[in-house]
């Protein structure tokens, strides 16, 4: 084995030691920072995140980037293509650096051989734990108590501001982000900042009008795929959602929502302050407390009309075609 003088690092090979020197022979320096660089490239590169040049643009989204590889990356977003094949489970995935974060999942060590089984579920895709109410499948029993949960009511994780209880720790995380303000998901092409990631790709798919999944029923498409999945119900009637205090079953959370309020005075309504009008979500509400304000955030790209939803905004949109 070698060493490098420079920095006391080891290699297992000569070749691998000289490839690594040439890091310590950076004849090109940044003007800004003192950084140095091995080619005149990368230094190229680097001087962009000072400028703030980006001059790769995704024809998709109108996205923008500092590297063509970044762009690339990006690209496979819009496609579908996943590049990277985990030579374990045969899981694919867009970049290398998620195949790498995934192959550590075939290391973990496990206390008993049940989390070693689950997790075997998970990566070979079977799914032996099925719930006794809709029959769906799961890899895992923890995946399958998680989702007992839309069926029994349960809402273990309690917010400690309102405490408003939810089901799963993810969405009570999100929750807070409404007492604390927070909100650290920016659009790139307006002004607008969500509080999660799906809620700005939601917003994204508005600018763009990219709607990548398709309905396996009626081909409609969907700009995610849990509005897809969410549509589907349409065709096959499933009810997921039960009221724990009767056998009222429904297609949709507010529907179930809407029905403890009226049938079992559980929950809490949202009434606006100028009309009274009551709500079940805090956010139909907002929505409808912007109409008496005059607030119009979705603006149409062919016109400057504005309007108060993206599905008014969708529907407008097919006037500027044929």
């Amino acid at each position: 084995m070698d060493s490098c003088t420079e920095c006391n690092k080891w290699f297992s090979a000569h070749r691998y030691l000289r490839r690594h020197m040439l890091i310590h022979c950076n004849k090109y320096k940044c003007s800004e920072c003192g950084k140095g660089f091995r080619t005149k490239h990368t230094l190229t590169v680097h001087r962009r995140s000072h400028s703030g040049e980006k001059p790769f643009q995704c024809s998709v989204c109108g996205k923008r980037f500092s590297m063509a590889s970044s762009l690339t990356a990006h690209g496979r977003i819009h496609s579908g293509e996943k590049p990277f094949e985990c030579s374990v489970c045969g899981k694919l995935f867009t970049r290398a650096g998620n195949l790498t974060a995934h192959s550590r999942t075939h290391n973990k060590a496990f206390i008993s051989s049940r989390e070693l089984s689950n997790h075997i579920g998970v990566c070979s895709g079977y799914e032996p734990f099925e719930c006794s109410v809709c029959e769906k499948r799961f890899p895992s029993a923890k995946d399958l108590t998680r989702h007992n949960r839309i069926h029994t009511g349960e809402k273990p994780f309690e917010c400690f501001v309102c405490g408003k209880r939810f089901t799963r720790t993810e969405n009570l995380r999100m929750h807070c982000r409404i007492h604390s303000g927070e909100k650290p998901y920016k659009c790139y092409l307006c002004d607008m900042a969500f509080r999660s990631s799906n809620e700005l790709r939601n917003h994204i798919g508005v600018h763009s009008g990219y709607e990548p999944h398709p309905c396996s029923y009626c081909g409609k498409q969907f700009a995610t795929v849990t509005d897809m999945k969410q549509h589907v119900r349409v065709h096959t009637g499933a009810k997921p959602f039960s009221c724990r205090h009767c056998s009222e079953e429904f297609m949709w959370h507010s529907q179930l929502k809407e029905h403890l309020l009226n049938s079992h005075d559980e929950g809490t309504w949202f009434m606006c302050h100028i009309c009274q009008k009551k709500f079940i979500f805090k956010s139909k509400l907002k929505r409808h407390i912007q109409r008496h304000e005059g607030v119009k955030p979705y603006v149409c790209d062919e016109c400057p009309k504005r309007f108060y939803t993206a599905g008014e905004l969708k529907l407008h949109q097919p006037v500027h075609s044929d």
